[in-house]
């Protein structure tokens, strides 16, 4: 298969923004706000990074589904793509200005440019069926994490050698490497030249919203992968929230270390998320995404009967197998199960449903670590979302709603 410019500039934008989640949002950033500009008792730190977290996703997912439908309608997601780009760029970037006990700014900071990052991802999934057929997404969906798991490699060797100067260095350092390997997105990505119409989008905008929610139903599928995916995709975003927390406070593993951690877990990400692309055009994105889910629970039970720093390594390298396999064929699967005219718009509906499922985990991980001083508790509670989110997996029919989605796409087009 021959990956075309516009292909490589859309995979180009998962090598940019996956410095982000890698070093922002997983290892140094999080790292630095529980030390540095937290500090204070046992489990506070914990707790306001979970409202951190919580917070960014509300704000998120209050706006995704109308921006999604205005993206669709208007034919404007390069547009509102680069938008909320920049706006992580400058919010990562001014997190150089964030001292010890500058907790508001510590978290407003993270809180609009996390809010950026996830706005962006909307329309930036939504190219996916542009630049895929059917035959070809599970694997251009591979590629692209796989991909992106190079870019967060290179990340965090960049930081590794920046923590020896001044950690706070790393953050403006992310913010350029997001812009810079963006403009391969801006120059090359090519967006589908549609009509468009003038009128009131913010109108249209929830009209639509509505419509979907409406037409769902016709769609049941797709409904029953939704609930699936906002119960395990929780337990995703809490272990990337808190990984590298877990590692310092209970094994006293450095930040260093902790980046060294995820330079290992780059490798089985980049190996997961190609393997398990492959292996979905082979079977299916159920079974492999199944699988997926299945390593997730064996990488909370390993976590929580871990006894060394050293043992944690293991734990990591599977995680990173399982990170790069479930993400890839979640999108994947979204894609086959939606009408092809409606991708925006329920691409928009699948971010709400991943943002609002990522507002309770980590809240309840910062709860519970509060609570009880045990953070092995609170990963433990981790894998409720991975069993359930499992169990309601096996109950989708893929075939069944890959036909749903192709009448209901006929009905509109007629």
């Amino acid at each position: 298969m021959k990956l075309n410019r516009s292909v490589w500039g859309w995979m180009f934008y998962d090598f940019a923004n996956s410095a982000f989640t890698t070093i922002i949002v997983s290892v140094v950033y999080s790292a630095y706000f529980m030390n540095n500009v937290v500090g204070g008792s046992e489990g506070y730190g914990e707790m306001l990074w979970g409202r951190a977290i919580g917070i960014s996703m509300t704000l998120m997912a209050l706006t995704a589904p109308i921006l999604g439908a205005v993206a669709d309608h208007s034919r404007g997601k390069k547009r509102l793509l680069f938008l909320n780009c920049w706006l992580t760029v400058i919010f990562t970037a001014l997190l150089w200005f964030v001292k010890p006990g500058d907790i508001f700014i510590g978290m407003l900071f993270f809180i609009i440019a996390n809010f950026g990052f996830n706005s962006a991802n909307v329309f930036y999934d939504a190219f996916l069926p542009e630049v895929s057929t059917p035959e070809t997404v599970g694997k251009i969906s591979g590629y692209g994490w796989a991909f992106g798991y190079v870019g967060g490699l290179v990340s965090l060797v960049v930081s590794l050698w920046l923590l020896k100067i001044n950690v706070r260095l790393i953050f403006p350092m992310i913010a350029l490497h997001h812009f810079v390997f963006s403009l391969f997105t801006l120059f090359w990505l090519k967006e589908l030249k549609l009509p468009s119409q003038r009128t009131n989008y913010l109108k249209v905008g929830f009209s639509r919203v509505w419509w979907s929610i409406r037409h769902i139903r016709k769609l049941p599928q797709l409904s029953r992968y939704i609930v699936s995916y906002f119960i395990y995709n929780d337990g995703i975003t809490t272990v990337i929230a808190f990984a590298a927390i877990y590692g310092i406070k209970r094994f006293e593993m450095t930040t260093q270390n902790m980046i060294v951690y995820f330079i290992l877990a780059q490798f089985t990400s980049m190996i997961g998320a190609l393997f398990f692309g492959m292996l979905t055009d082979r079977t299916d994105t159920k079974t492999s995404l199944s699988i997926s889910l299945l390593l997730w629970i064996g990488v909370v039970v390993w976590a929580f009967f871990c006894k060394s720093a050293f043992e944690y390594y293991f734990v990591g390298l599977l995680a990173g197998l399982a990170i790069g396999s479930s993400q890839a064929n979640s999108r994947t699967m979204l894609s086959q199960l939606t009408p092809l005219d409606k991708q925006a718009e329920f691409f928009g509906f699948y971010t709400l449903t991943g943002r609002l499922s990522s507002i309770l985990g980590p809240i309840l991980y910062g709860w519970i670590a509060f609570k009880t001083n045990d953070l092995r508790w609170s990963v433990l509670s981790i894998i409720v979302f991975f069993i359930v989110g499992w169990g309601i997996l096996q109950t989708v029919s893929l075939s069944r709603g890959i036909d749903q989605a192709k009448q209901l796409n006929k009905t509109l087009t007629q």
